[in-house]
């Protein structure tokens, strides 16, 4: 199963001791496949830059690049759908672009794909993702 990770959900994920580290572990042992872009990459990277150190940030990119379940995936066409939040757009391109059944978030900006019929992607929150993986 190919997903988009939003940034809020990698970071809760990445934590030995979290609940949500079933989402990385899934990732790692080949449950779900990780879409993601350059844009994706270079958020999580100053994100995690932020949140941790450059070291954590730089081990975590290269995890997520050297992993046979990573789909770096190109993005062609912007579909500039999220509009209070702009920055999200690149979660939802590259959803569309690489084929992903979720985008797992849990950020209420991402609301607007609900009303839109337009992509066969789903949003996912991190706790419903968490039901998903336990029925794999």
């Amino acid at each position: 199963m190919r997903i988009v990770l939003d940034t809020n959900v990698l970071l809760i994920s990445l934590p030995k001791n979290s609940p949500y580290r079933l989402i990385f572990d899934a990732f790692l042992s080949g449950e779900i496949k990780l879409v993601v872009s350059t844009e994706i990459l270079n958020e999580y990277a100053e994100i995690l830059e932020k949140q941790t150190s450059i070291a954590v940030a730089k081990n975590v990119l290269n995890l997520i690049l050297s992993n046979e379940n990573t789909i770096l995936q190109e993005v062609y066409y912007r579909w500039h759908l999220i509009e209070k939040d702009p920055d999200d757009n690149k979660f939802v391109d590259c959803a569309v672009a690489g084929d992903a059944k979720y985008i797992v978030t849990d950020d209420k900006h991402f609301n607007v794909m609900l009303r839109e019929k337009l992509f066969e992607v789903s949003l996912m929150s991190s706790d419903d993702f968490l039901v998903i993986l336990g029925e794999l």
